[in-house]
């Protein structure tokens, strides 16, 4: 299912309302069985998903054959859902957004990154649905960002511990617009402050909460201690950020997924991050995603 593989000792797959996980890998994901999703889902079997998610972090489901219509819905039982204002969206339902670059043009999504981390209230949840994809290539990865908050160093931890982080639009999809949009979603988007550390609402686990697709700098850095010169404090500004970010390409906090046609993968966006590997150009990838709004960091 993954290049990660459940170790052999491990125990058996917990059942939970009416379906079955799999442990993947040891530091985050969950494969998820004995489910059909074009059903409509009692609200027992939303609430254990909802557990699966917070504790797993992201849930696979494969050979799960929706309509546009039955994903909208089934995210919605998640939370209200998000119109994103620069990706293009299904000609029915704007809630989903298309994915995917062409034979002329790779897609951009090859960086780690948590969904919408530039709104002042991003994203709980996406749910991503794989339409069309090459027999190999295109793989999806993601991130503990809880076990790499948690892995760091003691000092790093007391020296992040009340830093904020501004996240912005622009960096990421400021060069998919004209200079009009530009100015206009300027307005609409302003570049927030987030906490460097936030906590999780729903579990209280500490995580890393920055990502090189939206985090542009620290909002507070200067408060860490005295700098001889403008120089020592950007310099030490950037390279706290810079290693920051590393901690997301740590295999070890990983899982990565082989796609098919109707795999679904749906992630806590609070607790992780994900990087889509853009190995098969010229081949195309298409994808539909729905993204739950969640709640303000703190």
């Amino acid at each position: 299912m993954t290049n990660a593989i459940a170790t052999p000792e491990a125990s058996p797959p917990p059942a939970h309302a009416h379906f079955t996980l799999d442990t993947v890998s040891p530091a985050i994901g969950a494969e998820v069985s004995g489910i059909d999703l074009r059903d409509t889902l009692d609200d027992a079997t939303v609430a254990a998903l909802r557990d699966a998610l917070v504790q797993h972090k992201v849930l696979f489901f494969r050979d799960q054959d929706i309509t546009p219509v039955q994903h909208v819905a089934l995210a919605r039982r998640f939370g209200q859902l998000e119109v994103h204002p620069v990706f293009q969206h299904h000609a029915d339902h704007p809630e989903l957004v298309l994915l995917g670059g062409t034979q002329a043009a790779k897609a951009r999504e090859n960086i780690y990154h948590s969904d919408v981390s530039w709104r002042e209230i991003p994203s709980m949840a996406s749910m991503l649905r794989c339409v069309e994809c090459p027999r190999s290539g295109g793989d999806t990865i993601w991130v503990n960002m809880a076990k790499a908050y948690a892995d760091l160093p003691q000092a790093v931890k007391e020296q992040i511990a009340d830093l904020e982080a501004v996240h912005d639009i622009m960096p990421s999809f400021g060069s998919r617009m004209s200079a009009e949009e530009r100015a206009a979603n300027r307005v609409k988007f302003p570049a927030v402050i987030h906490p460097v550390v936030r906590t999780h609402p729903e579990s209280g686990e500490k995580i890393l909460y920055v990502n090189e697709g939206f985090t542009t700098h620290l909002a507070n850095f200067l408060s860490t201690g005295t700098f001889r010169v403008g120089f020592d404090f950007r310099y030490g500004e950037l390279e706290l950020l810079q290693y920051l970010f590393r901690q997301a390409a740590i295999p070890e906090y990983q899982v990565r997924l082989r796609w098919a046609p109707n795999t679904i993968a749906f992630w806590d966006n609070r607790s992780t991050q994900h990087y889509a590997i853009q190995d098969y150009f010229p081949a195309v990838r298409r994808m539909m995603r729905a993204t739950i709004i969640g709640d303000k960091p703190f």
